[in-house]
Formats: structure tokens, sequence, C-alpha cells
């Protein structure tokens, strides 16, 4: 068997779970399970273009899958009425003066003489610039939070369409990891990753607790969709010809609504995927993607070559951040909410490394694989693990101690599968199930 037809019928059985998904349980799951999916392939490939392309370990995936999300609410909701006069140009100023503060404290390390009075400069216009900043922001934000907090409390957006909201939601996710970067790319793999995950724990501590900024842990409801390629259940529900549609398929108006709706988010998602894909291999097979590879198989032989490899690792690790900047923007659009509290390491960050993992590090239709059937996995093994464990426990009696807790194990069995898969690849096929040429 060649290897590319093995790779199409890894994909063909991939694929045929999820149609498996929409005749044994529901065509609303299987669809759902498809949207994730490829969301999930989107974020594996920026893991990817990190790791397989260039050897960066990055576990702050969430931090920046957040910002996508955050990108959302500030491009594509409506401007909280009265929030701008009331405080949001106070704000804006504060945090002018918070980066000033920074840039003047970094001019004086720079341009003054080392010695005490460096130091004692550098922390005396720290200490000036916070108090004026916490003295600027601290009334402009509470005045924007005492507006509606029930139902706002917050500046709102731009009221721009919410397809603009995906390229921004990357543009935001790049230049927080192009600071991150600046910062933390000096260090070896294993302070890497603790730095870019503690990064992305204060990212989202940030938006949890500044409710002026996206309502905090009362979260965002109500944002747009991309019309006109995703429709609203409840239009389509009063369109005479979608319902003449539905009754020639055999589904009633609510159903095929719903799955109007979920195609249509499809379509977009596959669009993007597909675009990043081929980018992504034109990437891979350029010369830039060459000399990636070699400053990750060794970066003192490339650096004696003449490159300069911190400059390539920041660049690629701008374009992985963006890449899942833009997977985050597009998950809050598809769950038409920014909930901050559901960003936790063990979705956004463990799971898309093992998508990689499994999927083939270093090459992109690999990543694109894994991601599909870990996604899969991870959302059909609970129902799985219970019925398994129903079976299991079919002749005990009920009331038995042991039935109980079998059944109850079942809401762990994600955990284990997870753990499982990635041993038994490891294992027995290290590179991956589709491994890097």
């Amino acid at each position: 068997m060649t290897e590319s037809v093995k790779n199409t019928l890894l994909f063909i059985a991939v694929g045929s779970l999820i149609l498996l998904t929409g005749f044994t349980q529901s065509w609303n799951t299987a669809v759902l399970i498809l949207n994730m999916g490829l969301i999930s392939a989107i974020m594996a490939i920026g893991v990817n273009l990190q790791w397989g392309f260039a050897g960066l370990f990055n576990v702050g995936v969430m931090g920046f899958v957040a910002l996508g999300g955050l990108a959302v609410v500030l491009v594509s909701t409506a401007p909280t009425p009265g929030a701008w006069g009331a405080g949001g140009y106070g704000i804006v100023l504060s945090l002018l003066l918070g980066a000033a503060t920074v840039v003047a404290a970094v001019l004086v390390a720079t341009k003054m003489p080392k010695g005490r009075v460096q130091t004692l400069t550098i922390i005396a216009v720290l200490i000036v610039g916070f108090f004026l900043y916490r003295a600027v922001f601290d009334p402009n934000v509470a005045a924007v939070e005492a507006i509606d907090p029930a139902i706002a409390g917050n500046i709102g957006g731009l009221n721009l369409p919410v397809l603009l909201a995906w390229p921004a939601g990357g543009l935001l996710a790049a230049g927080a990891a192009w600071l991150i970067g600046k910062t933390a790319l000096g260090l070896r793999s294993d302070y890497l990753a603790i730095a870019t995950l503690g990064i992305a724990e204060i990212i989202i501590a940030v938006m949890k607790n500044e409710d002026w900024l996206a309502r905090g842990v009362k979260n965002v409801y109500g944002i747009p969709r991309p019309s006109p390629v995703v429709g609203y259940e409840v239009e389509l529900q009063q369109d005479p010809a979608f319902l003449a549609r539905a009754e020639w398929l055999g589904l009633d108006p609510v159903t095929a609504s719903t799955l109007s709706v979920k195609l249509g988010y499809s379509l977009l998602f596959m669009l993007v995927l597909l675009a990043l894909l081929w980018m992504a291999q034109m990437a891979l097979k350029s010369p830039w993607g060459r000399m990636m590879r070699a400053i990750r198989d060794n970066e003192v032989a490339a650096e004696a070559m003449g490159k300069d490899v911190t400059r390539r690792h920041l660049q690629i690790f701008v374009l992985g951040s963006a890449i899942c900047g833009i997977a985050g923007a597009m998950m809050t659009t598809l769950d038409g909410q920014l909930t901050p509290g559901t960003y936790n390491p063990l979705r956004f960050t463990f799971l898309v490394w093992v998508m990689v993992i499994v999927g083939g590090s270093g090459n992109n239709f690999g990543a694109v694989l894994g991601a599909f059937l870990i996604w899969f996995l991870w959302v059909q093994v609970e129902p799985i693990g219970l019925w398994l464990m129903s079976v299991i426990t079919a002749g005990l009696p009920d009331g038995s101690a042991l039935k109980s807790h079998l059944i109850d194990s079942a809401a762990h069995m994600r955990l284990f599968t997870m753990g499982l898969i990635l041993l038994i690849v490891l294992r027995f096929s290290p590179r991956g199930l589709i491994p890097e040429k």
C-alpha cells in the first residue's frame, strides 16, 4: 500500500466515523463534531507550525485562543450606550500612560550609564507611572462597569461584521505573541513552556477580572453571526421556501433549520481551513520551510551558516499564534458567546498537543487528521464508556456498590482514552499516523 493511499484511507475512516454518528445518533451531533473538528484542525496547524517546523514548545495555546475570542467581542458587538463618554476614553488614556511608563523605564535602562542612579531612576519612573496610571484607570473603569451591569458593564465593540473579527483575532494574538516572544524565546524549551503557560494564565485572569473589557465571568452573549452565509433558525422557520425544502427532505422545521445553520458554519470553516492548509504546505515546501526545519534539527549548525535563529523563532511563533487566534475567534462565533471560564489548559492546550502528536508532528495533513480523530473521540468516548459500563454491569443487581462505581467512572473515560491513545501511538508509530517526510 502506497503512502498516499494509506493517508487517504485514514481520512476516509475518520469521515466514516462522523457519518456513522449521524446515522446512529443524530445529524446535529455529527455536524457539531465536524465544526469543532475543523476549528481544532486550524489550532493544530498553528501548533504544528511552532513545534513541527521550528521545535518551539508552546503550551500557552489557551491564551492565544482566548485572545481570538476577545477580538470577536471588541470588533463585532455593538458599543454599550454611554460607555465611551462615561469612561472609555479615560481607560484608553490610562493604558497609553501605562505603556509610556514602560517605554520610559526601558529608555532610562538603555540611555543612562549603569549604576545606582540608573536603578533609582527606573524605580522612580515605574512608581510614579503606576500611581498615575491607576489614578486615571480606576475611576473610569468604575464608571463603565456601572452602566447596566446586569446586561452590559463593558465598553462593547465596534459593531463591524463578525467575519472581520476573525483576522482581527489573529492580529491580536500575533501582537501578544510578538511581545511574549521578544522576552521568552531566548529561553530553553522547558523554560519556554513554563513561560508561555504562565502568560496564558495571566491572559485568562485578565479576561475574567476586567469586567469593563468583556464582562469578565458574566460572559458576553448574543454575538452576531456571519450573515448571509449563516442565518438564524427562527428566520428560516418562517421562510415558506425553506419549509418546503425541509418537508421534501423529511425533516421537521426545527431540525432542518438547526442543520442549515451548522452546515453554513461548516462551509465557512472549511474554506478557512483549506486556505490555511494550502499556505502552510507552500511554506513547508519553500526555502523558508527548509530553513526552519534546519534550525529545528540543529540550531548551532544553522547559526553557523548565518541564520538568525532567534528572529526566525519569533517569526514562526507569531505566525502559529495568529492561526490559533483565528481559530479562537471562529469558535466564539460558533458558540455565539464569550465565556472566559471555559478556557482551560485541558481543552485548549493538552488536547491540541495530543492532536498534533497523534496525527504526525511536522506534517500538516497529519495535524488535520489528528484534530478530527481526537475531537471525535473526545466527544464520543464518554457516552460509549457509559454504554460499555452498563453492558458490563448488566448482570449485577440494582443498588450494587460495584455497579454504581463502574457507571460513575464512565465520566473519566475521556482522560483515560486520551492517555491510552497517546501511549499506543508513541509505541507503535512514534512519528504519528501521517509522519513527516
